[in-house]
């Protein structure tokens, strides 16, 4: 099948070489030559612009972006005036699904389908394969089948989850699902970002835990601003993380690719010294707790993860301040100094 790829950044770039070993025809743009080039030595066919890239295509043509959120309502209009009806634009990336509804409406009065994809895989998804949350119109979606199939893990060597065969025929299994109509795909994949977010947290804070077991042999001020460790006694293990991070991985209930790519980064850096630790954010943990909002759902988990991420950027600072000058006013309680690298397990 014929596709056209806009956007050649970590993922879309891969997925054009998942693609393209599975025998399919990829036209890809990219407003970075660069990424273009070496695409074009794996058989990919380089269009000069988006216009170009349109006309290199087939009908009924069907277009990926898998550009950044904040750009796909730019794409769309650049693409929107070459399409036809029949055309497909297909919206890879992490755009909030409110805005799928929005453009599939709109493109919709033109005969053009708009397919929501959440993708997941990262830069394992070449080798690995992508789990994609898909919505959008049933015809234009299975149109797309071939494509999915190609760029989807498969059933690999996952046990089939007892008696889901009852649930009647499904892609699930292959790693890629029709999950509604348009906004569904990026609906699934927002909250699947919202729980990556906490399960990610849950291990960080986990294991921060570990490195402090050895609190018991630190010296600790003795003064009315200090909170003492009360049995010093308790607290002396030196726990190695790189080796925990290890044993969690070989049977533990909480094994999980997120553990995979933790043991890795602790091994080569067990106090990771070459992170800041200011976590971004890209907005589905936002999203996925405004829709539990709207609908009544309680997520604290999800919601301090989030919040957790704001602070670590620094955004904290200001009511840590305020904090202080209210304990000064109150009580004449002096702020400390920070004490960078005093962590316990430093």
């Amino acid at each position: 099948m014929q596709m056209g790829m806009i956007g050649l950044g970590r993922m879309g770039a891969n997925m054009v070489r998942r693609l393209l070993r599975g025998g399919h025809e990829c036209v890809v743009f990219d407003p970075a030559p660069a990424a273009v080039e070496p695409l074009v030595r794996e058989r990919a066919i380089a269009a000069s612009s988006i216009e170009d890239l349109i006309e290199r295509l087939r009908t009924p043509r069907s277009i990926w972006l898998m550009v950044p959120a904040a750009v796909v309502e730019q794409t769309v209009e650049q693409v929107r005036p070459f399409l036809a009806a029949g055309d497909t634009i297909i919206d890879g990336g992490n755009s909030h699904y409110v805005d799928d509804i929005r453009r599939s409406k709109g493109l919709a009065v033109r005969g053009i389908g708009y397919v929501d994809v959440g993708t997941s895989g990262g830069v394992w998804g070449l080798e690995r394969g992508y789990c994609m949350m898909i919505g959008g119109d049933q015809d234009a979606v299975g149109r797309l089948d071939p494509i999915f199939k190609t760029l989807a893990p498969g059933p690999g060597g996952i046990a089939r989850t007892p008696d889901f065969e009852r649930l009647g025929a499904s892609t699930a299994e292959h790693g890629y699902l029709h999950c509604g109509g348009s906004g569904a795909g990026h609906f699934v994949k927002m909250v699947h970002n919202g729980i990556e977010y906490g399960i990610m947290a849950a291990y960080a804070e986990g294991l921060a835990v570990l490195r402090a077991a050895n609190a018991g042999k630190q010296q600790h001020a003795a003064d009315a601003e200090t909170t003492p460790l009360r049995d010093p006694e308790h607290y002396q293990y030196e726990i190695a993380l790189p080796q925990v991070a290890e044993v969690w991985r070989r049977g533990s209930v909480i094994a999980s690719w997120l553990l995979d790519v933790t043991a890795a980064a602790l091994v080569p850096d067990p106090n990771l010294k070459k992170f800041a630790g200011r976590v971004s954010d890209s907005g589905e943990g936002r999203w996925t707790i405004q829709a539990a909002i709207d609908t009544g759902v309680p997520t604290p988990v999800l919601t301090a993860s989030l919040y957790e991420r704001f602070s670590s950027r620094g955004n904290a600072d200001f009511q840590g301040k305020l904090l202080s000058a209210m304990r000064l006013g109150f009580g004449g309680h002096v702020e400390k100094a920070a004490q960078h690298g005093a962590n316990p397990g430093e």
